[in-house]
């Protein structure tokens, strides 16, 4: 396994997954954070996935980053391209998770403007926790009616999913701390709202050239000020933390 060292602030060597948490806990929130790996000239995705872009360090840390969160939130278009089944968390991080008063399995959000979704798929026949699915109020009733019986759906927003209004109906569920994994339209729709805290960014070590698009992708230009955090590596690859300054 691909050591994983802090580089800065305060340079720390080998980090044990103990600290690796210690290190990117989120507060009690509410918070938002987003979870992304791009290759040096930028590129999202290799042969359509993300996951392509990654190694054992950056899927070792992408593991460890669900371990906290109250929610992990996910655009349906992602979950379908990138392969989700249903989400569990291992053995260990259910101990972790307990001993901290956390419910022993995070919540899966997933939001689908389109309800375009298989109520059969394993994210939701086999999810150790009822699934949450945030749509638009134009949904057809039938694909909505379908979806809720295996899903909480919430309804909000006009042509897309409100974000705002999202956070503020997970936190009256008690999902404070939410740990968001994508996809690009799903950041831009965020970051446009101002309902990003934090980004965890893995920089891998490739050059993709190609047509792949970026980690933010759609709507209108959203400047939003960034502190770098911490800067972990492992090999030649970076993995930052930033929070909105």
């Amino acid at each position: 396994m691909t050591s994983i060292d802090r580089l800065w602030p305060d340079p720390e060597g080998d980090l044990d997954d103990e600290r690796l948490l210690e290190l990117t806990r989120m507060p009690d929130g509410p918070w938002l954070r987003m979870n992304f790996i791009s290759s040096i000239d930028g590129a999202a995705t290799q042969d359509g996935r993300s996951g392509g872009l990654g190694d054992d360090a950056d899927r070792r840390l992408f593991g460890l980053l669900r371990w906290d969160a109250d929610a992990v939130l996910v655009g349906a278009g992602t979950a379908r391209a990138e392969g989700y089944a249903e989400l569990r968390v291992a053995h260990d991080a259910v101990a972790w998770r307990i001993a901290r008063g956390l419910p022993p399995q995070p919540t899966l959000v997933l939001v689908s403007a389109s309800l375009d979704l298989d109520p059969d798929d394993r994210m939701f026949a086999e999810a150790p926790v009822r699934p949450v699915v945030c749509t638009v109020p134009g949904v057809p009733s039938a694909r909505r009616d379908r979806i809720a019986e295996v899903a909480d759906v919430v309804v909000t927003g006009g042509s897309g999913v409100d974000p705002q209004a999202l956070r503020r109906e997970l936190a009256a569920r008690g999902l404070r701390r939410v740990h968001a994994e994508g996809g690009p339209t799903l950041f831009a729709s965020f970051l446009e709202a101002g309902a990003v805290d934090a980004l965890h960014l893995t920089l891998a070590p490739r050059l993709q050239n190609g047509s792949a698009g970026r980690i933010v992708r759609g709507g209108t230009e959203a400047p939003t000020g960034m502190r770098l955090e911490s800067v972990l590596r492992a090999g030649d690859e970076l993995l930052l933390r930033y929070t909105r300054s």
